[in-house]
Order: C-alpha cells, then sequence, then structure tokens
C-alpha cells in the first residue's frame, strides 16, 4: 500500500508542479497587458486561485516600466477635465515643474 502510495505521488506532485508553473506564466502574461485585459483575466479565476499565486511580486515585475530615476518621462497628450482643450507634457518642459501622479482616487 505504501509502495502504491510513493508511486502516485511521483505523477501527481510533477504535475501539480508543471500545471502551477503553466498558470503562473498565464498570470504573468495577463499582468502585461492592459489593466482592462488584466481585469477581464483575474474577473474569470476562481477565489482558490488567488492564494497559490505570488501577486505582489509579480505585479512588481510586470509594472515596473522601463524608465529609470532621473529620466524624462515620455510625452503625452491628454484632454482637459472640463473638455476644454488638451494639455501635452513636453508644452511645460524647460518652463515649471511639473508633478506626475498615477494612481486612482475612487
Amino acid at each position: 500500500m505504501k509502495k502504491r502510495l510513493v508511486a502516485i505521488l511521483k505523477v501527481v506532485v510533477p504535475v501539480l508542479l508543471v500545471a502551477w508553473i503553466v498558470f503562473l506564466f498565464a498570470v504573468n502574461r495577463a499582468m502585461h497587458k492592459t489593466p482592462e485585459q488584466f481585469g477581464h483575466f483575474m474577473s474569470k479565476l476562481p477565489m482558490p486561485a488567488y492564494f497559490v499565486i505570488p501577486f505582489e511580486t509579480l505585479w512588481f515585475r510586470a509594472r515596473a516600466g522601463t524608465l529609470a530615476v532621473g529620466e524624462p518621462a515620455p510625452d503625452f497628450n491628454l484632454p482637459l477635465h472640463d473638455k476644454s482643450g488638451h494639455v501635452q507634457l513636453s508644452s511645460f518642459r524647460g518652463s515649471k515643474p511639473v508633478v506626475l501622479v498615477f494612481g486612482s482616487y475612487t
């Protein structure tokens, strides 16, 4: 009986390990997509899946970006809140300091 259990474990453990690695690869790949696509992927995961994901580590690696401290931010053009025009980051370069805040206040 003990030999049979050991034989079963020798098959089951590697299969579970490979499945877990494939699952982590899929989550990591989803994290590198747009927030909307990532949210859609995560909304489909069953709750127990969240307990086996090293979420924080994957998240910080996926969202680290490519800018180093001291590098200029990439230029962008966004509509004003009241929709009266647009603002472009490069228009402030050399004239006054700009603070970029990324996040959600909802």
